[in-house]
């Protein structure tokens, strides 16, 4: 006999055209398989029962069912299981994003320069010198430079770190919502806007010097949105992650690097506006390789990454042309898959439920949270303050306060206050470098944590608790860098050029190290549906903290006439308030301890092992339930249909 085999996939909702109605037992068959299975390979009813075949001597009047529509191409985003093997690509390039298209505004001391040398608010000085009120007169590449052009711009500076850090909240709760994939369109798409508009304004900058605080507005939003988005992809790495998420932090703080950079290819001759259209085009290709390799749902934790196998069932139809007989054949592809099993674990676990029930109002009013944000708030005030003024302090090292210095002082306090920016820009470098070296001291005996919680059995003493170990990493982590910002204002208080180098380093590593002790202090303490929410609301309120920067500036450059001894003094004492928060966590410690040796507190690990071991028996009786239908099919009619 004559056999032509070929296989059919049709949808669930796909009308039938045969010649023949199928038999009544395929139907059944179908309809076994049906409880268990997605098919692609049968004609099924959403109620579970065969759709009825046509004819050509069928009714004219019966409705066909109307087919699936495929999606639309803006939703073909890469699955997880898919991003999960890309894993590793998307954190290099991430990384590489992130240094040259995140916090670049951090590197205002070199965009400072570049802009008064294309003339942005120049105007003001030309206003103020022909009316003989302006004292300090300083000339950028055949533009006039003043003080009052320096307030504006540094309000622009102002505007654009707010944004940079006060936008993380609505950002959590926009990726809460639509996942990390259209935050970050949208935000490299910000970026590029950001560079175009600075160069149109930069044709004409006397007339379109307002367009600055636009860009600025736009360039902190961009940047933060491809910040925020690369802090979840260390969820894929495991044991990892903290390491990963200082690697990205690092990145971030190390963007502060990028403006140094195209600085010294301005001064190569290349035009701004050249720079920055190309910069434009770049950013571009930021928002391609998110359309290829981001999912649309967001990545989760490694204790709650489920792996499970997919089972789909096709349908090979063999037709006997001359009898008209038809015999079927199923045919089973099993695929891996990746997703959350969060929702499983709420079902299941007791312990999971209830730490899910935990309001956020709850976990934003504990002590915890608020000395966190009371120490966060401090060092970005410190760290934002020192950016923006950074260039006036350089300045009054090399004048000494003279109020009319010669011109020759004048020119070797330009050159002095470049060479020390690019210093200050390059060695933001560092940041990629001793990131790790916190992410390595919150990831300090993690490991053996869970092998504890593995190898132990329910008669031994309860092991290193995971919990307690995050929090006790936490805290040296905070003393650490509380140590370092101390040190930092006492080498910001000696009046002698070389010596700033030092307090350089010290300030890229203190900036590096704040938000990845924050970061691990939220997983360690708080349930992880809130971190997120955590993140941006101490986010936001710091930022809002850091907008003082801009009365003390003009503290500085006013009433002070440049000296920033009295408010540096100020900073290192308010600075000291760090060290409440680790003492309280200390405190917090002994707590759980406490607990811990009165048998209250459950180890983290073996709620961890007794929630696998859940996942384990339902899949097996899941794949139980899969063959006994498999054969109770096989023994019932046959493949003949």
């Amino acid at each position: 006999m004559d056999f032509s085999r070929t296989q059919e996939k049709r949808s669930v909702k796909m009308s039938v055209t045969d010649r023949r109605p199928p038999v009544a037992g395929f139907e059944r068959r179908l309809k076994g398989i049906s409880v268990v299975f997605q098919h692609k390979g049968s004609a099924l009813l959403p109620g579970g029962g065969a759709a009825p075949s046509r004819s050509r001597s069928s009714d004219s009047s019966e409705e066909p069912v109307q087919c699936r529509r495929p999606p639309p191409p803006a939703a073909m985003a890469p699955s997880l299981a898919l991003a999960y093997r890309r894993r590793w690509w998307m954190a290099v390039t991430s990384i590489f994003e992130n240094l040259f298209f995140s916090a670049v505004l951090l590197g205002w001391g070199s965009l400072l320069i570049m802009l008064k040398s294309e003339g942005f608010y120049s105007h003001l000085c030309t206003e103020n010198l022909t009316g003989a009120t302006n004292e300090t007169f300083m000339d950028y590449n055949g533009w006039p430079s003043c003080v009052e052009q320096e307030e504006v711009l540094n309000l622009g500076f102002t505007v654009g770190s707010f944004l940079l850090s006060a936008a993380t909240m609505p950002l959590g709760l926009l990726m809460d919502r639509f996942g990390p994939r259209p935050v970050r369109l949208v935000g490299s798409s910000c970026f590029a806007a950001s560079c175009a508009v600075m160069a149109v304004a930069a044709y004409n900058p006397r007339v379109f010097s307002i367009l600055i605080f636009l860009a600025v507005c736009l360039n902190g939003f961009g940047g933060i949105c491809l910040t925020f988005t690369s802090l979840i992809l260390p969820n894929m790495f495991g044991n990892i992650r903290s390491t990963i998420l200082s690697l990205m932090i690092g990145s971030y703080a190390s963007s502060a690097v990028t403006f140094p950079g195209v600085k010294l290819i301005y001064d190569l001759g290349v035009s701004f506006r050249v720079i920055m259209w190309v910069w434009a085009g770049l950013a571009c290709m930021v928002v391609l390789n998110c359309l290829l390799n981001w999912p649309a749902e967001s990545f989760p934790a490694p204790e709650d990454i489920r792996y499970t196998k997919k089972l789909r069932l096709d349908r090979v139809v063999s037709e006997d042309r001359l009898t008209g007989d038809r015999y079927v054949t199923h045919l089973t592809v099993m695929k891996d898959t990746v997703g959350a099993r969060q929702q499983d674990c709420e079902r299941r676990d007791p312990q999971s439920r209830a730490s899910a029930s935990v309001p956020l109002r709850r976990s934003v009013c504990s002590p915890i949270f608020l000395w966190s944000v009371v120490t966060m708030a401090i060092t970005q005030l410190r760290v934002i303050f020192f950016m923006g003024a950074m260039n006036k302090m350089l300045e009054f090292l090399v004048l000494h306060g003279d109020p009319h210095p010669s011109e020759e002082l004048q020119r070797e306090a330009e050159e002095q206050v470049g060479f020390y920016s690019s210093v200050f820009g390059t060695m933001q470098l560092l940041c990629l470098l001793t990131c790790p070296l916190i992410g390595y001291i919150m990831d300090w005996r993690m490991k053996e944590c869970e092998e504890d919680g593995d190898a132990g059995s329910r008669s031994d003493p309860p092991g290193r608790d995971k919990k307690i170990q995050k929090l006790t990493n936490a805290i040296r982590a905070f003393i650490f860098t509380n140590l370092l910002l101390v040190v930092f204002g006492v080498v910001s208080l000696i009046d002698n050029l070389p010596v700033q180098l030092l307090g350089f380093v010290l300030h890229t590593m203190v900036r590096g190290f704040i938000h990845s002790c924050c970061g691990g202090l939220y997983h360690a303490v708080y349930p992880s549906n809130h971190f997120g929410s955590l993140t941006g609301t101490q986010s936001m309120i710091s930022a809002a903290f850091a907008l003082l920067q801009q009365p003390l500036f003009m503290l500085m450059v006013g009433h002070l006439d440049g000296d920033p001894h009295w408010i540096n003094v100020g900073l290192l004492v308010v600075s000291l308030a760090g060290f409440l928060l680790p003492c309280y966590l200390f405190q917090h410690r002994r707590n759980l301890l406490r607990e811990q040796a009165a048998g209250t507190l459950l180890p983290s690990s073996q709620s961890e092992s007794e929630m696998a071991l859940l996942i384990q028996t339902d899949a097996g009786a899941a794949a139980g339930q899969v063959n006994s239908l498999l054969e109770m099919e096989e023994t019932s009619d046959g493949f003949r249909a």
